[in-house]
């Protein structure tokens, strides 16, 4: 049995509801009164987890039934909210969608496994009665489920809300914990399918101090602690996860580079953690102001937006130039999706095209849909510095970007695409020497093997240069 841990899920019958903004009002106030609150994110969404973390002001971890085990989850859950006074957990789109008809990877599949008190936000916008039928419903569809609460959001006024309230309490039973009202600021604007990355607001503080204050003008934040300090000692242990960390000597370790700025920044913290666990030092890059790369044995290009910072990464021309020299020379690099167009010749945005990397034989241009958006399996099916060949690895991708390969067409794939789009829908995985650049990003915490290929890899180029000096 874990060690109780106060938590809660905030969910939603639908994406859009305003999920992201009471998860940071609530962490907002929460941490003002002098708490420390972990935030989890299910699912693999990347942007609505960095403003968690920027709330918490410590690392949000994703909770993913696709990409982790029952274990694993349940061991990161109780691992990064040990020390803390309260777990927030935000769920993704509607309580009950999941991949299929049984629900799998939902948030009330998450609910269950953690055994979290669930909040259910509902868009009341033009309706009253009807919103207690709709909860009526998830408690019979699924009365495992602990509905602790729902709150109200766009209300119109007054009268609607009391019918709402009313209904709910007397035909469900359970608690309206909250209605807040149809707001006329907007300071959490959205671009594709969620909100603008908080690294490219200017105001993120401000936007975080201001869901703060809706929340605790009109949500019953007392109902709400006392819920999730109710929350029962999740009866389910981890499955046993052996870490099986290496502890290298010092000599034996190896300088890993990843990029951060305001264009690469999307890194699930198991990933940066287990390069650390397996003799990493972490070397902090930034591709928009830094000369040139740093002394590496490796380099991790992760995810992020490199289309909104396209021009500053251009001008950088000695930046790249030294990337491109070190990639020729042999150095170990790993990319994923934003990583991936940045080593490609250009990147295209309507009629401006800016010059990359130029490592790769490949130029990319901007959509207006999604080109590939949802969880990936890929089947390792090519020769390449990291992964075993017949491995089955599990990802997701989230890609406006379109591919043109404008060099020779017998390029060297390691992916094979089972589920998911990739470079064309049925590769993925582009490698040159050591280097391998993918569209799917993928999570540590459920697959070791790509850390450890990494790390090893990384030692290798450090012994050949060693014996080349």
């Amino acid at each position: 049995m874990l060690h109780p841990i106060p938590r809660i899920i905030i969910a939603a019958l639908k994406g859009g509801s305003g999920k992201t903004m009471v998860s940071l009002g609530l962490v907002s106030v929460w941490r003002h009164m002098g708490h420390q609150v972990a935030t989890f994110k299910k699912g693999p969404d990347f942007i609505d987890a960095g403003w968690l973390s920027f709330a918490a002001g410590r690392p949000c971890h994703n909770l993913d039934p696709f990409l982790m085990s029952e274990g694993q989850i349940l061991r990161s859950f109780q691992q990064h909210a040990a020390d803390t006074h309260i777990a927030l957990i935000e769920g993704n789109r509607g309580l009950f969608d999941g991949l299929d008809i049984e629900g799998c990877c939902s948030t009330a599949e998450l609910g269950r496994l953690t055994q979290s008190p669930v909040v259910v936000i509902v868009d009341v916008t033009m309706t009253t009665r009807t919103v207690a039928a709709l909860i009526m419903g998830c408690q019979r569809f699924d009365p495992a489920l602990q509905l602790a609460g729902v709150i109200l959001n766009r209300v119109a006024g007054h009268r609607q809300e009391t019918l709402i309230r009313n209904a709910i309490e007397q035909y469900c039973g359970i608690a309206v914990v909250g209605a807040i009202p149809k707001l006329k600021e907007d300071v959490f604007p959205e671009r594709h399918m969620g909100l603008v990355p908080h690294q490219e607001r200017d105001h993120a503080h401000k936007a975080i101090q201001w869901a703060g204050s809706v929340v605790e003008r009109y949500v019953d934040l007392d109902t709400l602690w006392r819920a999730a300090h109710e929350s029962r000692p999740i009866e389910k242990d981890p499955v046993v996860y052996e870490k099986q960390k290496s502890n290298p000597p010092i000599s034996d370790s190896v300088r890993v580079g990843y990029i951060m700025d305001n264009a690469f920044w999307f890194y699930y913290p198991e990933n940066l953690s287990q390069l650390k666990e397996l003799g990493a030092e972490l070397i902090e890059i930034n591709a928009m102001k830094d000369a040139w790369i740093p002394d590496l044995d490796a380099l991790y290009i992760g995810g992020g937006f490199p289309e909104t910072q396209a021009r500053v990464l251009a001008d950088n021309g000695s930046f790249r130039t030294s990337l491109l020299e070190r990639i020729k020379d042999g150095l170990p690099v790993y990319a994923e999706c934003g990583g991936l167009i940045y080593l490609g010749e250009a990147l295209h945005q309507g009629h401006n095209r800016f010059p990359m990397v130029n490592a790769l034989p490949i130029t990319f241009e901007m959509g207006q849909k999604p080109q590939g958006h949802g969880y990936t399996i890929l089947e390792v099916n090519g020769e390449n510095p990291y992964f075993p060949v017949g491995e089955t690895i599990k990802g997701h991708e989230f890609h406006y970007s379109r591919p043109h390969i404008t060099g020779s067409k017998d390029l060297s794939f390691a992916f094979e695409v089972k589920r998911g789009h990739g470079i064309d829908g049925q590769k993925d995985g582009i490698c040159m020497q050591n280097l391998l650049a993918t569209y799917t990003h993928i999570h540590a915490g459920g697959n070791r093997m790509w850390g450890e290929g990494f790390i090893q890899r990384a030692r290798w180029f450090k012994d050949i240069e060693k014996k080349n000096a």
